[in-house]
């Protein structure tokens, strides 16, 4: 999943990254409200991590710009503002969550968990591909029971992959979704995971789950 964290303190904002970049999050990062209300119309995200006070637009303007602009990315505002009068008027702006500063990564955790959770995800953090099983909440997979071992951007790219239900995604999907703004398009990173992931997933298995599709890019699927 890729999310957009939009803090005008670099230290802050780099801590933050590191942490969302270990539990398998592609991070960008904005320090400036117009250049960041930019990015979130013209990139597609999962989630904004959005500071309340910034240089440029503010929290609220962002977050009441993105909404007339019909786009419905969620939006959890972090702000040492945390008056009752504040919270109601950013959650009237189009806010999912307001979280108060300083507050706990673990709490933070659990809010974009519970604001990311979808309706058919609700009852498990597993993911079942024929024989293959996925585990958000530990970031492990296992074939047959046994289990494999995945470096954060294999799973990242796994559970995107798994998510879509057998559905193709090309590869410009892929980059939107399981790399950050960092990722270089014209690389062979994808391919280079991708085979990764067939040796590790597929190899030894008369069943593939990795499929391509010609033209069109990728799907998980029995």
């Amino acid at each position: 999943m890729r999310i957009l964290v939009v803090e005008d303190q670099p230290a802050a904002a780099h801590i933050l990254k590191e942490k969302l970049e270990a539990e398998c999050y592609a991070v960008d990062v904005e320090h400036d409200g117009d250049r960041a209300f930019y990015r979130a119309k013209t990139n597609h995200y999962d989630l904004i991590l959005l500071d309340n006070i910034l240089p440029g637009k503010s929290g609220p303007e962002i977050c009441s710009g993105l909404r007339e602009y019909k786009m419905h990315t969620p939006i959890l505002v972090l702000s040492v503002q945390s008056d009752i009068q504040e919270k109601i008027r950013l959650l009237n702006c189009g806010a999912d969550d307001y979280l108060p500063k300083p507050f706990s990564y673990t709490e933070l955790a659990a809010r974009m968990k519970a604001i990311l959770r979808r309706p058919p995800m609700v009852e498990s953090s597993l993911i079942q591909v024929g024989d293959l099983t996925l585990d958000r909440g530990t970031f492990s997979a296992a074939r047959k029971g046994k289990s494999i071992s995945l470096t954060p951007k294999e799973f990242a790219l796994l559970e995107y992959l798994a998510g879509r239900k057998g559905k193709v995604a090309s590869r410009q999907d892929i980059m939107e979704h399981v790399w950050d703004d960092a990722g270089d398009p014209f690389s062979n990173n994808i391919e280079t995971h991708i085979a990764n992931l067939r040796r590790k997933i597929d190899r030894g298995h008369k069943i593939k789950l990795i499929h391509t599709v010609h033209g069109q890019g990728y799907r998980l699927c029995p």
